[in-house]
């Protein structure tokens, strides 16, 4: 896994992110050769990416760009998180930061192994994955009430 922070001071521990990037990726059965990109950057970078490459304005808390084979393994893709957004729904759902952010990662990793949350019953769907994801790779995670 690769982390990329954008001009972003932030508390989330890089080994948090390692642990919750690779749970995510053994439980989605990607490769254990495949790469991840996690980039943690500021909302006006996340509205410039949102609009270049979704055609959307206005910002989003996370966003995925699929990878492309390489030579002698696979890159999984980027997963591309809002730290202001992650902010904002800690503090609604009353959790740290640091636990969105996980959400956020594993969300990210699940849409890059082809789970969508276009509908409200495909949006229940991934969200539980998430959920449970996290829960086996931290026994004591609690789920956090839905959104």
């Amino acid at each position: 896994m690769h982390l990329v922070t954008v001009g972003q001071r932030h508390s989330v521990p890089r080994r948090l992110l390692t642990r919750v990037a690779l749970a995510a990726m053994r439980a989605t059965r990607t490769p254990r050769w495949a790469e991840l990109e996690v980039a943690l950057v500021g909302d006006a970078t996340m509205k410039r990416l949102n609009r270049r490459y979704h055609g959307r304005a206005g910002s989003t808390d996370v966003l995925t760009f699929p990878g492309t084979p390489g030579r002698g393994g696979s890159v999984l893709g980027e997963v591309v998180i809002s730290l202001a957004r992650a902010r904002i729904q800690a503090r609604r759902f009353g959790h740290p930061v640091r636990r969105e952010v996980a959400l956020l990662l594993v969300h990210g990793v699940l849409h890059l192994c082809g789970y969508h949350d276009h509908t409200r019953v495909a949006s229940a769907r991934m969200q539980a994955r998430a959920e449970a994801i996290l829960h086996h790779a931290f026994p004591a995670w609690r789920r956090r009430p839905t959104r």
